[in-house]
């Protein structure tokens, strides 16, 4: 078995909170093609890996989706020493985290009439509680981390073909842009921030306001200013030395958001032209607009 046949095993970790949405994520990961196990005991990983390396040659490759959680009992103990060990033994390992809040566990809860795993006889909120706490390491260490609380199952799973549908190979860096309004939060999961609402905004232009980002009039009116030349120019040159430097350090996925006040214009605009610029570099990039349709609603 070479390093090669190692590398050729791209696996995805999938854990976070009960009732989070691990089990519709598995299947999204299925439909991409992954060879989906649900509740593996994380002991077994090494050996379940070296297993599956030896049906491969050099020329083959398999893609792995891999439900891990506390209803394991030793999971947490041993999971990170597990995982360092089957990195460095060659294999290419991502976690994706998986969270929501409170109220939207409860409420999931509550629908599918199932005790949490980790107390079923004590109150709901003590036993998610409990969980946080327990998961919080291995939240820390993980390369992806969603919050499910504003997904059904239907845009779970069309949230992570999106994410993981382009990557065609997992070892290397994909660079997820994301535009977003800071009235709705900054999103959770971004590694690099960038805030636009430092440029003239179309939103007080009445020809303008229904527009979004993504016509060509917002486009204009956005890149017609010095101050977004300037400012693209400066963020290339911080992206061009950035994105080498964390492709080094072994990550494989990172978000950069980019907000305005509400989403819909300028940070749509930058998105999009950062996005593109990232692209012709040679980086798989995803682009996406995560408040672009709230102004509009309203």
């Amino acid at each position: 078995m070479t390093t090669d046949t190692k590398k050729n095993i791209q696996t995805v970790i999938i854990t976070g909170l009960s009732g989070s949405g691990k089990s519709t994520v598995l299947r999204a990961f299925e439909d991409l093609g992954f060879f989906g196990v649900d509740n593996l005991p994380v002991e077994l990983l090494p050996a379940f890996l070296d297993i599956k390396s030896k049906q491969l040659t050099d020329k083959n490759s398999l893609r792995l989706a891999l439900v891990m959680d506390v209803r394991e009992e030793s999971f947490v103990k041993s999971c990170k020493d597990i995982f360092d060990q089957v990195k460095k033994e060659g294999y290419h390992l991502e976690i994706v985290f998986l969270e929501a809040s409170d109220e939207v566990l409860i409420a999931r809860f509550s629908q599918t009439r199932r005790p949490h795993p980790l107390a079923p006889r004590s109150p709901l909120a003590e036993a998610l509680k409990l969980e946080r706490a327990l998961l919080a390491d291995v939240k820390e260490i993980a390369d992806v981390v969603i919050d499910t609380s504003k997904f059904n199952v239907h845009q779970l799973r069309r949230e992570i073909k999106e994410r993981f549908g382009p990557r065609k190979d997992l070892t290397s860096l994909l660079v997820h842009l994301m535009s977003f309004g800071f009235k709705y939060g900054v999103p959770p999961e971004a590694h690099i921030l960038f805030d636009v609402r430092f440029l003239a905004n179309p939103y007080f232009d009445p020809a303008l306001k229904p527009l979004s980002g993504l016509d060509e009039k917002i486009r204009k009116y956005v890149l017609g200013v010095p101050e977004t030349t300037q400012f693209l120019a400066l963020s290339e040159q911080y992206l061009r030395f950035l994105l080498p430097q964390y492709e080094k350090e072994g990550k494989t996925y990172l978000v950069v958001g980019i907000g305005c006040t509400g989403g819909r214009h300028r940070s749509v605009v930058i998105a999009q032209e950062i996005g593109a610029m990232i692209k012709e570099w040679g980086w798989d990039t995803i682009i996406t607009h995560r408040d672009i349709d709230k102004e509009a609603a309203k």
